[in-house]
């Protein structure tokens, strides 16, 4: 017989699903449930109740939204000559807070992987080629994820879309700010040489 009781032993089961949740961690939580104000839980099975209802893809882009159009499309000052092909949806949150790019997104829904059977079908790559036969699209910014998968669906893109005439760009790949150079992989320090910039001779 268990110590815990059975609506416990599931609140925390379905806690330890969530991805980056351990064991650990997931019975934490459900424990934090027991002890806190009754009222606060209510407030968060609410939420959890709500979420799907009233949040869906948007439309046009399918990043979040809660009515047809997500609240970057919905704005008139966004650039909607560029957009901006991520594989998630928390990409776009990432790019956004760079506070660097003004225009428009597309949500891929993943990214090509034949081992885990994801192929073209299963993501927005017709969605995103319709968006850019429409008209009025100048750029297509792959910002896909670097590894083998993102970089394997940045080079279908922009096979798939060079017939557009459209330009085809990609997010360079470097070294992040404050790293130590003797602490990148190859792969970093490659692409940081391949995108090496001159810098401005003039000095004060």
């Amino acid at each position: 017989m268990s110590l815990i009781p059975e609506p416990v032993e599931r609140l925390v089961a379905e806690f330890g699903r969530l991805p980056g949740v351990g064991p650990k961690t997931a019975q934490r939580l459900a424990f934090y449930c027991l002890r806190t104000d009754p009222e606060r839980v209510s407030r968060l099975a609410d939420a959890l109740a709500g979420l799907r209802s009233a949040v869906r893809p948007c439309s046009r882009c399918f990043f979040i939204a809660d009515e047809e159009l997500c609240a970057i499309c919905r704005n008139g000052r966004r650039d909607a000559s560029v957009i901006c092909v991520v594989e998630d949806a928390l990409d776009v949150i990432a790019v956004e807070r760079s506070g660097e790019f003004q225009g428009l997104y597309h949500v891929l829904g993943g990214a090509l992987s034949p081992i885990e059977g994801i192929g073209p079908g299963q993501l927005r790559i017709a969605e995103l080629e319709a968006r850019v036969a429409d008209g009025g699209v100048s750029e297509v910014v792959l910002a896909t994820d670097p590894d083998v998968e993102g970089e394997a669906t940045a080079h279908y893109l922009a096979e798939r879309l060079g017939r557009s005439g459209v330009r085809i760009t990609r997010l360079a790949h470097g070294l992040p700010a404050g790293a130590d150079l003797q602490y990148a992989d190859e792969l970093t320090v490659a692409r940081a040489l391949a995108g090496r910039r001159a810098l401005d001779s003039d000095r004060p």
